[in-house]
């Protein structure tokens, strides 16, 4: 990669300049903290100053694992060496952190495409790259869940290749990429869909060819992702005396009453991002505006009339009870029944499809129901441009698929499809949950603009 670099000095420079001045610009103009950050915030003080991973209530500094201890444990290495709730220095680490990934997937494209235009490329499309670049403007985990994301595929991407080569794999490469995919679910749950694809596809190479290089791969990098989880599980085990080697679904204690009944029915009409932001997250606590709700929330007149009852309700209190949660989950029901095919099938591909092609302005003012372009016309320029260039993105990956120019192909794309399987699950659509899947999208966007053999 160094030999890469010198070659291309100035086409290197040029990015690295582009780049970091795109994430200096949004993390100046516009950074977020937000409810979630100041929550890693607190977990992060009180584990520095107390020794007590836990959130501060009145009673004290209760121990707590609702969130998994990553990004907290950033946080607290940041504010330790510049100072408790320095988030500038957390933004601009972050940025340093994006432009680390560039580099990344340059050299991984190196690597699988085997030409210098091609790591040229992936460099080029991760720098300029303004949904990457507007997170790390964020106190959120989205950008090192990137980079370990990123770092994960190109060393399963290397580790894959000596097992082409050698009857014994590189051990330390399949320990490295099992550290990565460690420190990506310990940053968020669903960083374990790395474990299962990455896993899977060392398993399914050695069901076929039935050699032992592949089962000493699995075994070596599934000990070291259990190896990274173990500390935070014993704790938890010590500590509440409960097996939680993950974080709760719902960042939930056992304390906590989760509305499993709304839940399920938001997931028998919940279509868009939109919807998350008006409805889902208004519970609890604030107003849910029935008025805002889809036509296809309601099968027929009477489901109306009890739909419209239930808000009413919840709207007396801003708070959902057993007894109201009771009374979704009857709705649910019925809306299930009278449709399975729409709740299983139908809505999950809507939310998949809402949350590769939407504009991803959630972090900008921009009007979240920018179709209607009732926004102010410089942000409703904006959304659709990120349109555009999200569309350019997957356009050109599925271009660089469509080339068969990209090695491992199987790997990438059972990441991909894993990963968005298990967002269709997810009753709230979000768009940055697609985001860990840029990675492939770049690395094979790069393969389309790749010069023909």
């Amino acid at each position: 990669m160094l030999a890469l670099v010198q070659r291309h000095r100035w086409f290197f420079l040029a990015f690295t300049v582009a780049g970091l001045a795109l994430r200096a610009f949004f993390a100046a103009k516009f950074p977020q903290v937000t409810p979630d950050s100041l929550l890693y915030a607190d977990l992060a003080k009180n584990w520095l100053a107390h020794g007590i991973y836990g959130q501060t209530d009145p009673t004290g500094i209760i121990p707590a694992y609702v969130r998994l201890p990553g990004y907290p444990a950033f946080l607290a290495a940041v504010f330790a060496i510049f100072g408790r709730d320095n988030f500038r220095a957390v933004l601009t680490l972050q940025v340093l952190i994006d432009m680390a990934t560039c580099i990344i997937l340059a050299d991984t494209a190196r690597r699988i495409l085997k030409t210098d235009r091609a790591a040229q490329a992936a460099f080029a499309l991760t720098a300029v790259c303004p949904f990457l670049a507007n997170y790390s403007g964020a106190v959120l985990t989205e950008t090192l869940e990137i980079f370990f994301t990123s770092l994960a595929i190109a060393l399963a991407c290397a580790g894959v290749e000596t097992l082409r080569s050698k009857s014994i794999p590189a051990r330390a490469i399949w320990m490295g990429c099992g550290a990565s995919i460690g420190a990506a679910t310990l940053l968020r749950p669903d960083g374990g869909i790395l474990a299962a694809a990455i896993g899977g596809y060392v398993g399914i190479l050695f069901l076929l060819r039935r050699r032992r290089a592949e089962l000493v791969a699995l075994l070596t990098l599934t000990l070291t992702v259990c190896a990274c989880l173990v500390p935070w599980t014993l704790r938890n085990l010590r500590t509440f005396h409960r097996f939680q080697p993950l974080a709760p679904r719902y960042a939930n204690t056992d304390e906590d009453f989760v509305p499993h009944g709304f839940n399920r029915w938001t997931k028998t009409w919940m279509a868009d991002y939109v919807s998350t932001e008006e409805l889902y997250w208004a519970e609890p606590g604030e107003e849910m505006d029935f008025d805002k709700l889809p036509e296809r929330a309601f099968d027929s007149q009477q489901q109306f009339d009890a739909t419209q009852q239930v808000f009413d309700d919840y709207n007396a209190h801003h708070e959902i009870d057993p007894d109201l949660d009771s009374r979704f989950a009857a709705l649910a029901q019925e809306r299930i029944h009278r449709s399975p095919l729409r709740y299983y099938v139908r809505l999950p591909l809507l939310r998949i499809a809402d949350m590769w092609l939407r504009p991803r302005t959630e972090l900008l003012p921009a009007d979240p129901r920018w179709w209607e372009f009732d926004d102010v016309r410089s942000w409703s320029a904006v959304a659709v441009g990120f349109g555009v260039i999200n569309l350019f993105y997957l356009a050109a990956a599925l271009l660089g698929f469509a080339r068969r120019a990209l090695q491992h192909t199987g790997l990438l794309l059972l990441f991909m499809l894993l990963r968005t399987l298990f967002l269709g699950s997810l009753e709230n659509p979000e768009p940055r949950y697609t985001l860990e899947c840029y990675p492939v999208v770049i690395l094979a966007a790069a393969a389309s603009l790749k010069k023909r053999a």
